[in-house]
């Protein structure tokens, strides 16, 4: 008896939790103007819980679909003389009363704790109305077509892939090599859609951190191309090697997500250098005319062709470095990072991080990983040469000789014995 009181209580509490959401958006109304408000919500979730009750002590489930299909109807015929009085077409009061009139139901006859987080989630999705709206104003077709190849990549495509190695060194593994690619673009895609609904008027700070979650080598030559037209290119170096700096923060993350074992080995030198990058940009970034805003400083991260061209990289990169480990061992391992970490570090540290730890051992993934990176960082030197000035690429130069005499220290100083 008293377990049934606590789920009815449950059942109660979610009606009102979600009708604290819909009375609040409907408080400037007089009273009794509204079909639905508080009370009402509340109400259903409770006769939720009852109704569920009935079925279960009689052993009749029909008894509660006839109280979901009556409550249902009796409450889409008042909504319905509401909508016709107000011009309202939205039937979102309509679908929350019906899942509160659910999630009540499961709160007494299933598990109360999914019940309440079923709540929870849809007064957070009601009350995320503007929010959503404004969202969906400023992404464009080519941010929604994105976000549906991640879907079908991840839900369709993802699970017909063979979970095993397919070739005779064991590095190519079509599932995981799938995976990694979706989740470095899923990472990128957040950055691209931070920026669209951001904008880019809060400056190149901004523009520059959800940039390089991108691509921090494209950022780097948007702003080498920029500082040809400009006097001043101290903050536009300073941009440049933040982005340089989220790139090494990403990469840790990465890592924690898929090998959080590799953490030990490279996280106190990555941090390091990554700060001494912090530091520089945001002494370039004070210096000089701030006013100068950048345009676009990232394309799209999940175009189709480009997510298709970075998987094929990324096979090739970790069939040759499994092919070169199993025939010449370990040693060759960071000379296949520096090589492929030059063109994109992404895919030469989920290269190494997908090596088997007892062939090659945690310690030369993490060197290699570290190896990457510094090749990486270095290569977008190489390209900002080429497309910039000098007084643009001459002091992200410095910084980055900086952070990598720092980071190898640290390695030094902290690598396990």
């Amino acid at each position: 008896m008293e377990d049934q009181f606590f789920r009815l209580a449950v059942a109660l509490a979610i009606g009102l939790l979600v009708g604290l959401e819909r009375g609040w958006r409907e408080r400037a109304g007089p009273a009794g103007s509204r079909t639905a408000g508080l009370r009402t919500f509340g109400i259903f979730g409770l006769l939720g819980g009852v109704f569920a009750l009935l079925s279960t002590q009689m052993e009749a489930p029909v008894i509660f679909a006839a109280g979901f299909l009556g409550v249902g109807a009796l409450f889409g015929l008042f909504q319905f003389q509401e909508a016709g009085h107000d011009q309202n077409f939205s039937v979102t009061s309509v679908m929350a009363g019906l899942g509160v009139f659910g999630l009540g139901g499961l709160a007494v006859s299933g598990d109360h704790r999914i019940a309440a987080a079923g709540a929870a989630a849809l007064a957070a999705i009601l009350a995320s109305r503007e929010v959503l709206h404004t969202t969906l104003r400023r992404l464009s077709w080519i941010e929604l077509r994105s976000a549906l190849v991640l879907a079908v990549m991840s839900t369709i495509v993802l699970p017909l892939l063979p979970n095993r190695t397919i070739d005779p060194w064991g590095g190519l593994n079509p599932w995981e090599i799938w995976f990694f690619t979706v989740l470095v673009a899923t990472i990128s895609f957040v950055g691209y859609v931070a920026v669209r609904v951001l904008g880019s008027t809060r400056g190149l700070l901004i523009s520059a951190l959800a940039g390089a979650l991108a691509s921090s080598t494209a950022v780097t030559i948007a702003l080498a191309r920029m500082a040809n037209d400009v006097a001043q290119t101290a903050p536009m170096s300073g941009t440049a090697a933040l982005a340089g700096m989220v790139s090494i923060l990403r990469v840790l993350v990465v890592v924690a997500l898929l090998r959080p074992e590799i953490l030990a080995y490279i996280a106190v030198p990555a941090l390091c250098a990554a700060g001494v990058l912090g530091v520089a940009g945001l002494a370039f970034l004070h210096r000089g005319n701030k006013t100068q805003q950048p345009h676009e400083l990232l394309r799209n991260p999940f175009e189709l062709r480009a997510l298709l061209v970075f998987a094929a990289l990324f096979a090739l990169v970790s069939t040759a470095s499994a092919a070169l480990v199993k025939q010449f061992g370990g040693a060759s391992l960071p000379a296949t990072s520096a090589l492929s970490g030059m063109f994109d570090v992404d895919v030469a540290v989920l290269s190494a991080v997908r090596l088997d730890e007892t062939q090659v051992g945690f310690p030369m993934i993490g060197l290699a990983i570290l190896i990457a990176l510094t090749a990486n960082a270095f290569g977008r030197i190489s390209l900002a040469v080429l497309a910039g000035p000098i007084r643009f690429w001459l002091p992200l130069l410095a910084g980055t000789l900086a952070a990598a005499v720092v980071g190898a220290v640290a390695f030094v100083l902290t690598m396990p014995m």
